[in-house]
């Protein structure tokens, strides 16, 4: 029964059938900002959450500034790959014509109930493989948490025999570890360890920034819970930055579309889909907020256990990025109009928009300001202010939580804090943004490669009221 339940909600999810009831089609579409903002505002803004035992901590630029230089670099070539420029075949869409038989083949052995929500598909097939080889696997992830700041998310895969942990970036499209690394201070694989391994001696570097990683192209079985992907590809690294060395995770896992994988083959999740290990199309992820343990990502699947409210989808403007249209922000009650198109990155810790954007935004938030010296390049704004404010997500509105935006104190006795949203600068452009953890901690997010693609965003339970 549980098993035939969690299949129904995978339908669902996949078909653009909400699970949760929602009266007519106009609540439906607004269902993000009727729900989240009228009945989740107040673990937002309540002041004993933020300042806590000890105040407001301090904030320490260093990391965010390296982090900025990062994502601008890890950002380059956006433009080209947003037209299509330099992009490689797209590995992971599943043309429903070619796949048609052997979907309603699958579909037959599923309820009543699914078939006849399938047939209700927006796609003339689901894209959702109920056959008895389909599963799912809930992945843990540890949060890396540094001062006000939670730094990375990085989890568990196998190689071969051998289990590693990696960053989860939903930013890139690479996976990659250490082999043969007299570099590395982290974990490495050996190959010695797995006799499906073969290094196909292609030169493989990926530039994340001030960060690079330089090796050979490899492929192996590469196993999450009891999914495997068979002969995938990815960089066997025998030089890292000093970057990588300083970060918890062995090697990263790139969850972007393969069309912008350096190694020109497609990402882990989509062997995973193209091999039929998975249940449905979609990862899920859920980020918890300044705790070590309890963060996780869910391939094949959605955990309704780590949300408190319905989906809303945004669909992507291109299969590279999960790459939104981001039409809005709301600041105190004031609407901002952009047209910007916004990357969901969860490897990507804060928050960064075009310059013009950024000092609109702070121009609504009362006493705010552009620092110098040390914290040149950040906006600071009072510590006992709690600005409300929201992106708008192809018409659609969702909250930031005040906990993540606050980034710290100036120092132990100013009563200046440090905002979250950061300006890309006047070089980058003026119709990119990255949205990162900062985000996505308060928004339990899913990524479907069906209807074309698209991201969900449901309330996370990190939004619940305690107490």
């Amino acid at each position: 029964m549980r098993t035939s339940y969690r299949l129904l909600i995978l339908v669902l999810l996949v078909t653009g059938v909400s699970p949760w009831p929602i009266r007519d089609p106009s609540e439906r579409r607004n269902v993000s900002s009727k729900y989240h903002l009228a009945k989740l505002r107040r673990p937002f803004i309540r002041k004993a959450t933020i300042d806590g035992v000890g105040g407001i901590p301090l904030f320490n630029p260093a990391y965010a500034k390296k982090e900025l230089q990062s994502v601008m670099q890890k950002y380059a070539k956006a433009s080209d790959y947003l037209q299509g420029i330099d992009l490689a075949p797209d590995p992971s869409v599943l043309d429903p014509l070619v796949d048609a038989e052997a979907d309603a083949d699958a579909a037959t052995s599923v309820s009543g109930t699914l078939v006849s929500a399938a047939a209700d598909s927006e796609l003339p097939v689901p894209l959702v493989d109920a056959r008895p080889t389909s599963q799912t696997a809930n992945n843990p992830l540890t949060d890396d948490i540094s001062g006000s700041l939670d730094l990375e998310y990085y989890g568990p895969l196998q190689f071969g025999t051998q289990q590693l942990t990696f960053d989860v970036d939903t930013g890139s499209a690479d996976l990659w570890i250490p082999v043969g690394c007299d570099m590395c201070n982290n974990g490495q694989f050996d190959p010695t360890t797995s006799r499906a391994y073969v290094n196909t001696g292609t030169p493989f570097n990926v530039t994340y920034g001030v960060g690079e990683v330089r090796g050979t192209l490899a492929h192996d079985t590469v196993t999450v819970g009891s999914l495997p992907a068979t002969s995938q590809y990815f960089g066997a690294v025998s030089q890292v930055s000093d970057d990588f060395n300083d970060t918890p995770s062995d090697g990263l896992i790139g969850l972007a579309f393969g069309s912008i994988a350096s190694s020109r083959h497609p990402t882990f999740f989509e062997t995973l889909m193209t091999q039929r290990r998975v249940a449905a199309p979609l990862f899920s992820i859920f980020l918890a907020r300044k705790e070590a343990h309890g963060s996780e990502i869910c391939f094949g699947c959605y955990d309704v256990t780590k949300t408190i409210g319905p989906i809303t989808w945004v669909p992507v403007k291109s299969r590279t990025y999960w790459s939104v249209s981001m039409d809005g922000l709301f600041v105190n009650g004031m609407t901002m109009p952009v047209v910007v198109t916004a990357a969901i990155d969860t490897g990507t810790t804060l928050i960064y928009v075009p310059d013009l954007v950024a000092r609109q935004l702070y121009n609504q938030i009362p006493g705010s300001q552009k620092e110098s010296g040390v914290f040149d390049g950040f906006y600071s704004y009072p510590c006992s202010s709690y600005p409300s404010i929201s992106l708008s997500f192809d018409g659609k509105a969702f909250e930031l939580s005040t906990l993540d935006f606050n980034l710290g104190r100036l120092s132990s006795d100013s009563d200046r804090c440090i905002g979250g949203i950061l300006s890309l600068g006047d070089g980058f452009g003026d119709d990119f943004a990255i949205i990162g953890d900062e985000f996505l901690k308060s928004w339990y997010s899913t990524y479907d490669y069906s209807h074309g693609g698209r991201v969900g965003f449901s309330p996370s339970i990190n939004n619940r009221v305690v107490g």
